[in-house]
C-alpha cells in the first residue's frame, strides 16, 4: 500500500511481431531526425558575430566616479554584507588632506576586490550600494589562464577619469532615481 492510497495497474502485455523488430520506433526517430535537418541553425558564429544582450544584461562591475571625477565608494562594506557569494572583499582608509580631488567621502575603499569566479550576478551589491558606487554593465567578464586574474581590484574595476570614456548605467537604475536627479534644487548623493 502507498502513502497516497493510489494503485498503479501495471500491464504485461505481449508485443506484437513488428514492435518486437523495432522498426515502427526506429521509422518515429528517423522522422524526427529528418525534421530538425530541415530546422533554422540556433547556433551563432562567435567570433564575427555576438548575440544581442538586454538592456539590463548584468555583466562586468564598474566602481563609478561622480561629476567631478572623484570616487564614489566611501568603503561602508553594504555591498559585501548584500553580497549572498561573499564575493566582495574591502579596506576602508580615511582621506589625507589634499586628496579631495580624488575621493568624494572622508573615508574611501583604499582596497576594493571582487572574485569574479564567486560572483553570481545576482545584483545585490548595486541595489544595496546608497551611494551608487557600483553597478553591473553590459560588458562580458574577459576570460583568463589563471584563477589569480579574476579577482578585479580597484585597476580593473574604477571608470576613467574622462567623461567620454565613462560607462552609461542608466538602463540600471530605477525611473524614481532618475526622477530625483533631475530635481534642479536637490544634489544627489550629499
Amino acid at each position: 500500500m502507498s502513502l497516497t492510497n493510489r494503485t498503479k495497474v501495471v500491464s504485461n502485455k505481449r508485443m506484437s511481431f513488428l514492435e518486437r523488430l523495432y522498426l515502427p520506433a526506429i521509422f518515429k526517430g528517423m522522422v524526427i531526425t529528418m525534421k530538425h535537418v530541415f530546422m533554422k541553425k540556433v547556433t551563432i558564429k562567435y567570433p564575427e558575430k555576438t548575440r544581442e544582450f538586454s538592456e539590463i544584461y548584468r555583466g562586468r562591475h564598474v566602481l563609478k566616479r561622480d561629476d567631478e571625477g572623484r570616487e564614489r565608494c566611501t568603503a561602508c562594506g553594504l555591498c559585501a554584507l548584500a553580497c549572498p557569494a561573499e564575493a566582495i572583499t574591502m579596506v576602508a582608509a580615511e582621506r589625507q588632506p589634499g586628496e579631495e580631488n580624488l575621493y568624494r567621502e572622508e573615508k574611501y575603499a583604499k582596497v576594493y576586490e571582487i572574485n569574479m569566479l564567486r560572483c553570481i550576478y545576482c545584483g545585490l551589491c548595486e541595489s544595496a550600494c546608497p551611494k551608487e558606487a557600483i553597478f553591473l554593465t553590459k560588458n562580458i567578464v574577459d576570460s583568463e589562464y589563471g584563477r589569480a586574474q579574476f579577482i578585479y581590484g580597484k585597476d580593473k574595476l574604477v571608470e576613467p577619469v574622462e567623461k567620454d570614456k565613462r560607462i552609461d548605467v542608466s538602463k540600471r537604475q530605477t525611473p524614481e532615481v532618475l526622477a530625483f536627479k533631475k530635481l534642479p534644487n536637490e544634489r544627489h548623493n550629499i
